[in-house]
């Protein structure tokens, strides 16, 4: 095993340099880059001032692109010297192989450089970001697990009753609604909307959080999470508790299950001894994607509404804003983050079933 987790291992870093490098190159050909806004915010401004205020904003050396200033647009009648000192503090001087080059030196040691629109590290922006984004991807990823594998094994076994007719009415009905939407409608009932007034609606923590014991702080923390947990949750549970059922009874039909209880098992042994480990194994197959998708992609819109600012919400800004430093660094950290946590999925299969063995193939 110690063998197989080494290749694993080392099989990350060619798969994160390919994704990085094709995403690289991708955005060269993609409009509307940070040098053709900084071209569009001075139209109709003195160059100098302009010039000045160029020159006092954040600049990295991990940006894309490199033309001259007739390939831009917008830049007809603007003074060279002007769009020559844009590409510079931009870092569009640079031939896209050297500035390639730098990205990965860079990389390396996860030096991301600075927002080019923020005026900050981009380090330091994750760094902010990341308590927000860990704390909704962590809790609604464990509270999806905790109510649909449980959910989903008890409807596989009480199939076709009642229980499972009005189940599947809920988790239907679930699914059916957009976890915005849900959101909303949480908001108005909740947090002072139009009804209620028990949640917060803004940020992760109150103004007086420093101030609260220990106990007080954790619950505060909690307080602040619960309407955004839910409505993560409710979009998400629906998918996992039929993929939980529907793994369940392909299981109970095959014919180990038949063998077993012919030896006078009962059916808790059946279901916990002999279905349990390998119904399990498609569940836990689909965990890194569940959790990267809670993590990033899943919670942009309910940052926006209940206002935590998380890495889904950084990652969106930065690309309508074509900020390149924070866009690579974004995706730089989710993809080794997913590869991480696919060998953490593998690893488990050897927990749930023991008869898997990687390390014996070839």
């Amino acid at each position: 095993m110690a063998a197989y987790i080494l290749r694993r291992l080392l099989l990350i870093i060619p798969t994160l340099w390919a994704i990085i490098t094709i995403n690289f190159f991708i955005i060269q050909i993609a409009p509307g880059g940070p040098v053709d806004q900084a071209i569009a915010t001075m139209q109709g401004l003195d160059s100098n001032m302009s010039l000045q205020r160029i020159s006092g904003s954040g600049g990295a050396e991990t940006t894309t692109g490199n033309a001259n200033a007739s390939t831009y647009r917008g830049a007809r009648g603007l003074d060279p010297q002007v769009i020559a000192e844009i590409e510079k503090r931009y870092g569009f001087d640079k031939p896209i192989l050297v500035r390639y080059g730098i990205m990965l030196k860079n990389y390396l040691m996860f030096n991301f450089g600075n927002s080019l629109f923020r005026g900050r590290s981009v380090l330091g922006l994750i760094r902010e970001r990341l308590p927000v984004s860990i704390s909704l991807g962590i809790w609604s990823t464990l509270l999806i697990y905790l109510v649909s594998i449980p959910l989903g094994i008890r409807k596989a076994v009480k199939n076709g009753t009642k229980f499972d007719t009005w189940t599947s009415a809920a988790v239907i009905i679930g699914n059916a609604i957009p976890g915005f939407l849900f959101a909303v409608l949480l908001v108005v009932l909740f947090a002072g909307g139009s009804f209620l007034k028990i949640f917060p609606l803004r940020g992760l923590f109150s103004t007086n959080f420093d101030q609260l014991s220990f106990l007080g702080k954790i619950g505060d923390y909690f307080w602040h999470l619960v309407l955004p947990i839910l409505a993560m949750v409710i979009g998400g549970f629906a998918s996992l508790t039929m993929l939980t059922k529907n793994s369940f009874l392909d299981e109970i039909n095959k014919q180990y299950v038949m063998t077993a209880r012919s030896k006078g098992l009962t059916e808790k042994q059946v279901l916990w001894g002999h279905i349990f480990r390998n119904a399990m194994l498609i569940v836990i197959a689909g965990f890194p994607a569940a959790f990267i998708s809670m993590f990033f992609t899943g919670s942009v819109l309910i940052e926006v509404i209940f206002s935590l600012e998380g890495l889904g919400l950084l990652g969106f800004e930065s690309t309508m804003s074509r900020d390149y430093p924070v866009i690579f660094a974004t995706l730089y950290i989710f993809t080794l983050m997913g590869l991480v946590l696919s060998l953490v999925s593998d690893l488990m299969y050897t927990i749930i079933d023991p008869r898997i063995d990687f390390e014996a193939r070839r």
